[in-house]
């Protein structure tokens, strides 16, 4: 009887084992997995994924924690951007890691991660980034609204690095020229004092 018992301790063990190897054959379902969104999502600040998660929720009408094809489609609409059918299953189907044809938290935060990388190929998902990644300043307020703008112009100012580069070297081709006209007009100036006075 002790033997039995150990014997299945000792099976249970080396089955936990081979999951954290990865070399189980049974793989967890990833809505099983444990998810905290400020660890996973580290490039996002906690106040924009609290924002996405009062967004998330204000479309999961069922509150199944998952946004489903009608609830997604009732989004789309909501939000200006209707969508046929298919466009509504490829929106599922590019950020539904689980296969389940539903959009968890998780997957939408997937949303914005993929649209900040530039990896979106679905226009209703880029639809959906563009639409809420916007600000409403009735509800957030103008510090609300400042601090979002002040986001947007860092981003901007950042992916527009090149640019600013490029002007700021016509800036200092621009000084110098400018200095070496002044170094001109002083050395005309001074030539003037070893000028020979002609007689006549």
């Amino acid at each position: 009887m002790a033997s039995d018992e150990l014997s299945k301790k000792l099976n249970r063990r080396q089955v936990l084992n081979e999951e954290v190897d990865g070399e189980s054959a049974e793989q967890v379902h990833p809505s099983m997995k444990v998810f905290n969104p400020y660890t996973e999502f580290k490039e996002f600040s906690r106040k924009q994924i609290l924002g996405w998660q009062k967004m998330f929720n204000q479309y999961d009408t069922g509150k199944d924690k998952f946004i489903d094809f009608e609830e997604l489609k009732r989004m789309m609409e909501k939000l200006g951007a209707p969508q046929t059918h298919l466009a509504l299953k490829e929106m599922i189907r590019e950020v539904d890691e689980d296969h389940d044809s539903k959009i968890s938290f998780r997957e939408f935060l997937l949303i914005f991660r993929k649209a900040a990388a530039g990896e979106l190929a679905t226009e209703g998902l880029q639809e959906i980034y563009s639409q809420l990644s916007e600000i409403d300043v009735d509800k957030e307020g103008v510090k609300g609204a400042k601090n979002f703008f002040e986001a947007k112009i860092d981003q901007q100012s950042q992916s527009k690095k090149f640019e600013d580069e490029i002007h700021q070297e016509q800036e200092e081709k621009k000084k110098e020229l400018d200095e070496k006209k002044v170094r001109q007009a002083q050395f005309k100036n001074k030539a003037k004092f070893f000028e020979q006075p002609t007689m006549t």
